[in-house]
């Protein structure tokens, strides 16, 4: 059983994510990039450092995860990345002023089923206020019966399956990391669904 601030681990999805920003380096300076569920930041710190505008976002509710956010971001000499508190499935001052996104990211975020359509929710509304703009995500697989397919129709959205030798990350040791080993992680880019589904 994991602590219930869990976002106070780097874990695989985010090295797999954060090499997908490396390999991806070059088209992130200057894009305005968003990490929701940030933890320990590693993939929103990997943009900054590539040149990305970042915003780092946490539950609202888990001030010792937006402490880490800041901390990571101190140690990483980034003292003015913005850390904001935004909890998934509500629409709070913090969501509705944030500025305009290109890139939304999210590693591990889809833990818990209870939290799977709060998050799409947040997700939705931040992609219909930025059309354009992509939600790069990775997850592990933990049981056959978590799907959020259905969801992703319901909200509107469709997701392309980004495979992971695509972009290196199916190794034994990512980055020097011990951390992805044998794991089962996924990447899916979402993005708003045309009005005829596609």
């Amino acid at each position: 059983v994991l602590d219930p601030q869990y976002g106070m681990h780097a874990w695989p999805c985010a090295v797999v994510l954060a090499q997908y920003l490396w390999v991806h380096r070059r088209s992130l300076p200057g894009k305005r990039v968003l990490e929701i569920g940030a933890g320990v930041s590693l993939p929103g710190v990997v943009a900054a450092k590539c040149g990305a505008e970042v915003i780092l976002s946490d539950s609202e509710e888990l001030p010792q995860c937006l402490r880490n956010c800041r901390r990571s971001c101190l140690m990483n000499d980034l003292p003015h990345v913005p850390v904001i508190g935004l909890t998934w499935g509500r629409v709070s001052p913090e969501l509705l002023s944030l500025a305009p996104v290109d890139v939304i990211l999210g590693s591990d975020v889809f833990f818990d089923p209870k939290d799977f359509e709060d998050i799409l929710m947040t997700v939705y509304f931040l992609l219909e206020k930025n059309p354009r703009a992509q939600f790069w995500t990775t997850y592990q697989v933990r049981s056959a019966d978590w799907s959020i397919e259905a969801l992703l129709c319901k909200w509107k959205l469709k997701n392309i399956h980004v495979p992971l030798h695509s972009f290196s990350a199916d190794k034994e040791h990512l980055a020097g990391s011990p951390l992805p080993g044998r794991h089962t992680i996924e990447m899916m880019i979402i993005s708003l669904a045309r009005s005829d589904g596609t």
